[in-house]
């Protein structure tokens, strides 16, 4: 059984400030994410949904209070030490999938374990497991481009996954999608975060989303109704 990690926001607060005003858009939270779980944030637009998953992941820092993965402040980490936990520890899904056009589909599932140093064989081999579990094989030397926007989606989330990373977290990962598609996103989500225990964060405005998750976490006034 996978040893579960978990990431905690301590007491955290998030604002932005302009020349004229300082808005808080997320207000004291504390709560810890299992990486044996899967979790929804969900909430009006503008609520703060995307500021938590920044947070969670390090790309953006607490105003107050502090991001822990497991027993380590990420907030102290150095940049050497930030890179090994986002290509380590750390899956990233977005609305858009942010391939490279100028890779071919395999290259794109490649590059974290070519990142970290693994042997190009090795990369490639599993990357072809990986493109087999969604069933598209057939489009390993395809770009980017000549895929359908679902199928897009299938490569990112793979190359998200491609170290098994503690968590897996997706900021509107069927925004652009339709329904069979986002549905067809989801089911693959959940069966990997069922196998390999991934604890998985979804940012999502969709029911269908909440709906298939352990946990429903609700950003309202910056705090968390469960």
């Amino acid at each position: 059984m996978n040893a579960i990690h978990t990431l905690t926001l301590d007491s955290v607060s998030k604002s932005f400030s302009s020349s004229t005003s300082t808005v808080k858009v997320i207000d004291t939270v504390t709560y810890t994410f299992e990486s044996s779980k899967s979790y929804a944030l969900t909430g009006a637009s503008g609520s703060g949904k995307s500021t938590i998953m920044h947070l969670l992941c390090g790309l953006d820092t607490p105003t107050h209070g502090a991001v822990f993965f497991d027993a380590s402040n990420i907030d102290t980490f150095s940049s050497q030490q930030r890179a090994q936990f986002l290509n380590h520890h750390i899956g990233l899904v977005f609305q858009e999938s942010l391939l490279l056009q100028e890779l071919s589909v395999v290259e794109n599932i490649m590059l974290k374990g070519l990142i970290a140093g693994q042997p190009y064989d090795q990369c490639r081999k599993h990357a072809m497991e990986l493109l087999e579990r969604i069933e598209l094989v057939e489009k390993a030397e395809s770009h980017p481009y000549s895929l359908s926007g679902g199928q897009q989606q299938r490569v990112a989330i793979m190359r998200a996954l491609f170290n098994k990373p503690a968590f897996l977290l997706a900021d509107e990962p069927t925004g652009n999608l339709d329904d069979t598609a986002g549905r067809s996103i989801i089911k693959i989500l959940k069966e990997y975060q069922e196998q390999f225990g991934v604890g998985l964060i979804i940012a999502s405005h969709d029911p269908e989303v909440a709906n298939a998750m352990e946990e429903v976490l609700k950003l309202h006034d910056g705090v968390f109704c469960i």
